[in-house]
């Protein structure tokens, strides 16, 4: 039976490791799951065997997300970051492949975040040899959002990472929690949501997302036009469209890429 802290249930075998001086990394998007996963972990878990990382996708990524997920850390947690290796943009790569990521093939995920993040994090374990080689990498799936994500298991051992002297295992401390719950967290920690959600977004991720909703795709299109023409014109280059239904941005969206839409890209406020 899992023993319960601040909502969170905790797996025994990770009450065992975080008493032993493992690493806690907590891999954090800057949106709403891995802010309320922050603040929780952060009552749970030693200052000094936490790690937050962040795999920065440059212009796709809304703007502020790295201030705001530096202004939401806890003190004296350190951030770092994992970009990937090869230096190319999302929107370069699909320019190559000729084919945007898709539910089926989502390199997109693999290429850009979580591969650069575990590679981010054996170099942080090697670097830092007090933690053992020990680690409990956090993330903030969680069951409601989707039928697939519903099926992941909370606690698994990552055989992949679990080589050369380490000992790694995938935790979702958030899994169980409804959206109300995440807001709820977030407000009584005092603090804001990435701003991106007050302007109407229902989700973080890209700008631009394969799995967004037509109406998160209509809003991000109104709050970045610049960059939703930049979209438009690769999908016309390349003959593929970003969203599954074969229809172009403009179609989904119902806002002409042309001429804009008479707003700006936006900063917003970071979050407190």
């Amino acid at each position: 039976m899992s023993s319960r802290i601040a909502d969170v249930p905790v797996p025994p075998r990770c009450n065992e490791m975080i008493r032993a001086g493992a690493l806690v990394a907590i891999n954090t998007s800057g949106g709403k799951d891995s802010q309320a996963m922050t603040i929780l972990l952060a009552r749970i878990v030693p200052r000094d065997q936490i790690v937050a990382v962040h795999a920065p996708l440059g212009e796709v990524e809304w703007p502020g997300t790295i201030e705001h997920i530096a202004a939401t850390l806890p003190a004296g947690v350190p951030l770092i970051f994992a970009p990937v290796a090869s230096g190319k943009t999302l929107l370069e790569r699909v320019e190559e492949r000729g084919l945007w990521p898709s539910n089926s093939a989502r390199w997109c995920t693999s290429d850009f975040k979580s591969g650069p993040i575990q590679r981010e994090l054996r170099r942080y374990l090697k670097a830092h040899p007090r933690f053992g080689g020990r680690l409990v990498n956090a993330m903030g799936m969680r069951a409601e959002e989707s039928p697939a994500r519903a099926r992941k298991a909370p606690w698994r051992r990552n055989d992949r990472m679990s080589v050369a002297g380490r000992e790694v295992f995938d935790w979702l401390p958030v899994f169980d929690l409804s959206t109300e719950d995440v807001f709820r967290v977030i407000r009584h920690a005092g603090q804001s949501p990435h701003w991106a959600y007050a302007a109407g977004m229902s989700r973080l991720s890209c700008s631009f997302c394969i799995l967004a909703s037509r109406a998160d795709l209509r809003r991000a299109a109104q709050l970045r036009p610049d960059l939703y023409r930049t979209y438009a014109a690769l999908e016309r280059r390349i003959g593929h469209t970003l969203s599954p239904t074969h229809r172009p941005l403009s179609e989904v969206t119902g806002v002409s890429p042309v001429g804009g839409s008479g707003h700006q890209d936006l900063t917003g406020p970071i979050g407190a």
